[in-house]
């Protein structure tokens, strides 16, 4: 299984959220190519890349830092939030970048996903963000009427090959990840399914790694040294 360290980024600064609120933000870094150096430094090969601000207002305030950290390490980086035309995912893959995560987009507009994944093919992924199995969107500030696994299905039929599945109720929590439903999840044939959201022990990642699951998200356990992120990578690795 892969694990993806992950940089949430806001106004240049490495943060966290509590549950996807704006307002439970805890800053831990102001410097984040220092901190993608130090997860390479530690054997991390992908980094997840979130930017915040981007997710709200599908603008790309931290895209200086996204360029820069994909210049300055060897890191793969596949980086979401915000992310809105054909010509930000086109801007994102020139600056470096292996793989773009689509979000309110892909589940707002079925034929931008099309031409995306038709233009992009595997270096399209799409961020599932769920609560209460609904799709949410717009930085998690608004819950469709869109049942997660009807859309993983039709993300499939349309050539998707990865989704990062998110449990809102559990990011940044650190009391577990949503074991029952990665579960479910890893019978799904056909599409790539990373876990993120509430990954707090050594034993999470050894769960999800047992299921078969591609990949899984790293973020506050690795901030608030709850895991070493070395120990993570060697779990994931088998």
């Amino acid at each position: 299984m892969l694990l993806f360290p992950a940089i949430d980024l806001y106004d240049h600064k490495v943060v966290r959220l509590l549950k996807g609120d704006y307002q439970k933000m805890t800053v831990y870094s102001e410097d984040p190519v220092a901190t993608a150096r130090g997860i390479e430094a530690d054997g991390g090969r992908w980094l997840h890349l979130v930017d915040l601000e981007g997710a709200k207002d599908g603008t790309t305030p931290n895209f200086d830092v996204v360029a820069a950290i994909c210049h300055e390490t060897k890191l793969q980086v596949e980086i979401g939030g915000g992310i809105r035309s054909l010509e930000m995912i086109e801007r994102y893959l020139n600056a470096g970048v292996a793989r773009v995560i689509l979000g309110t987009k892909a589940v707002t507009d079925e034929d931008f996903l099309r031409d995306a994944v038709g233009r992009w093919g595997e270096r399209i992924a799409v961020g599932v963000d769920a609560k209460d199995g609904r799709v949410a969107v717009k930085g998690w500030v608004e819950v469709l009427d869109v049942d997660m696994f009807d859309f993983l299905w039709k993300l499939r039929s349309l050539g998707v090959k990865t989704a990062i599945v998110t449990d809102i109720s559990k990011d940044g929590a650190m009391k577990g990840t949503n074991l029952p439903l990665y579960e479910r999840l890893s019978r799904l044939d056909g599409i790539d399914i990373t876990a993120s959201g509430g990954v707090s022990t050594l034993e999470d990642i050894r769960a999800l790694r047992d299921m078969g699951l591609y990949g899984a998200i790293l973020g506050k356990a690795m901030y608030n040294g709850a895991i070493k992120l070395k120990d993570a990578l060697d779990v994931a690795r088998g």
